[in-house]
């Protein structure tokens, strides 16, 4: 495999108590020829301090993530990018598998990238369940693409606060195949579970597991994903979080139309509330976990009502 350089393109903006950990994972990682681009919005905290110890290319922009990640595109010079948040955590084989997949498939235009909620509350263990259903859906967006896609989908739409990732994910659609990353190893890099130098460092794989991942998962269906750090989150600020990005929904909506099919998948009760659980033989998650199945669509229900009384506020 020709090693293409790939850019690491990541938003922060007051991130001290996350960055570390992300960064950590981007240098575990199996494929070795990557650039770390922080793109920084003005942060009052320790972010840029802790991310100069990995890298040099640091860089401040605003106002929004949409903004910044154009930005680390414009300057980075890889072949490829992916983009994360700085509370994301990549397992070790994500870059190169995604590689791989692209050299194996010259008709693919992007990847998403399976998403693993972090957390041992029921609260964190519903958002997990709840995320397990959405890879590869309308209601995800692809993660890694080349320089030159990412260029001609014109990147992503700077007005918009939210969706974003949405929107983006509809222009690389057009202009070819997307692709879910596969769950499993590259053999270059394998190590079993039992070695002392496995390639997740220990001090991960210990944040993993005091979070939830059982450590059978991390060599097993857990290798090629993306853990995503919300174990700060409590419900008051996940409600607080949705409300912030429902203001933003309508420039996307405005954009694609109210009747657009996708649209409507993406904001309507039948696909978000019914049938995103069920296709493609998921339903059998639900009944496998009753508990997390009542407790997700107590959550769906109230986010429901927090965007239905947005909508209500908004005409009046």
């Amino acid at each position: 495999m020709i090693n293409d350089l790939v850019s690491v393109i990541i938003t922060t903006k007051n991130e001290e108590n996350n960055i570390e950990m992300c960064l950590k994972s981007v240098n575990c990682q199996s494929y070795k020829n990557i650039e770390i681009i922080v793109v920084d919005n003005q942060s009052a905290d320790k972010t840029k301090e802790i991310a100069a110890k990995f890298t040099d290319l640091i860089y401040n922009k605003g106002p929004e993530r949409s903004a910044q990640r154009n930005f680390g595109v414009s300057v980075s010079g890889g072949e490829y990018v992916i983009y994360i948040d700085a509370d994301m955590i990549l397992a070790p084989f994500v870059i190169e598998s995604c590689v791989a997949e692209f050299k194996s498939d010259t008709l693919l235009v992007g990847l998403y990238i399976p998403e693993i909620i972090l957390g041992r509350g029921l609260f964190c263990r519903t958002r997990r369940f709840e995320r397990s259903f959405y890879n590869a859906t309308p209601i995800d967006a692809v993660r890694f693409v080349k320089k030159d896609i990412f260029i001609k989908a014109n990147g992503f739409d700077e007005r918009f606060s939210a969706a974003e990732d949405w929107d983006f994910n509809r222009k690389v659609s057009n202009l070819g195949k997307l692709k879910l990353l596969g769950s499993y190893k590259v053999s270059s890099c394998e190590k079993k579970e039992n070695e002392e130098e496995n390639i997740f460092s220990k001090e991960i794989v210990n944040f993993l597991i005091s979070n939830g991942i059982n450590s059978k998962d991390l060599y097993n269906k857990y290798n090629n994903v993306i853990f995503h750090n919300e174990t700060s989150i409590t419900l008051s600020k996940y409600f607080s979080k949705k409300s912030y990005y429902m203001k933003g929904f309508d420039i996307y909506i405005n954009k694609w139309g109210k009747n657009d099919i996708i649209i409507k998948k993406q904001f309507g009760l039948l696909y978000r509330y019914l049938l995103v659980f069920i296709e493609s033989s998921k339903w059998k998650k639900l009944l496998r976990h009753p508990l997390l199945t009542v407790y997700m669509y107590f959550l769906k229900g109230a986010v429901g009502f927090v965007y239905v009384k947005h909508k209500m506020f908004k005409i009046s």
